[in-house]
């Protein structure tokens, strides 16, 4: 049933318009499409995600997405650059090296806020 379909992510935004000045100014993302919901954004990798207005934004209290890079440390430098602040989070077995969390086996990961205060992650894992 599902196993053929293509898979879309959504994130919530309070504020379209601010969430499309973070998304541009600090990730380097321009929307690919827009439609009556929002904003579409289609990545060079192949994936996409839809950026929404709600007024349920920032609400989860967990990772909503993931942008799997070559180099962790290298986007994290990047980003700081641009303004953009990471997070730390006490987790079992996981060690930190300035911002970038060491996941054993799993590869590296570090995580950050956009404008709306959902968190999203940057990791070097290798998608299955």
């Amino acid at each position: 049933m599902l196993t053929d379909s293509s898979v879309m992510a959504n994130i919530p935004a309070a504020d379209l318009e601010r969430a499309r000045r973070f998304y541009a100014d600090k990730l380097g993302l321009e929307p690919s499409g827009e439609d009556p919901g929002g904003l579409i954004y289609t990545t060079s990798g192949g994936t996409s995600f839809h950026l929404y207005e709600t007024e349920q934004a920032g609400k989860a209290g967990h990772t909503i997405a993931l942008f799997h890079v070559a180099d962790v440390g290298k986007e994290t430098e990047d980003l700081r650059a641009k303004g953009v602040s990471f997070e730390h989070y006490e987790m079992p077995g996981v060690t930190w090296d300035g911002d970038v969390a060491g996941l054993g086996e799993a590869g590296h990961a570090a995580w950050f806020k956009d404008s709306e205060d959902n968190i999203l992650c940057i990791d070097d894992a290798v998608p299955a």
